[in-house]
């Protein structure tokens, strides 16, 4: 059965158009990263659409995406744990929060923990 649609963010960044003059712009210029001291980071748990399970996502990275991929991969690697980084965020699997946020702290980076 198809997942039905609720809104054009559904589509993930797909725009369909009838213009045959329509030029698509592209303005993907790389990121520059943030240094350490000038990131904000919020640290959630989160438990939606996880089967129950709870994940740590870091949201609010501010950089290229190279430098994102290495940050959740030292997150991982602390915690012993898979995760994911995409569109400006970690998840990592597991409620890990308090490690993450001690370990990011200690790297020079500003965290606001948000949610209970």
């Amino acid at each position: 059965m198809a997942k039905k649609l609720s809104s054009l963010d559904d589509l993930g960044g797909f725009v369909f158009s009838t213009n045959k003059d329509f030029e698509f712009d592209n303005n993907d210029e790389p990121h520059e990263t943030l240094s350490n001291s000038e990131q904000r980071l919020e640290a959630h748990l989160d438990k939606k659409n996880r089967g129950g399970k709870v994940a740590t996502v870091i949201k609010g990275f501010e950089g290229s995406d190279d430098d994102l991929k290495s940050l959740a991969k030292q997150l991982k690697t602390l915690c012993g744990v898979g995760g994911s980084a995409k569109d400006g965020e970690i998840i990592i699997q597991g409620n890990f929060r308090d490690k993450i946020m001690d370990f990011l702290i200690k790297e020079g980076y500003k965290v606001k923990r948000v949610g209970g």
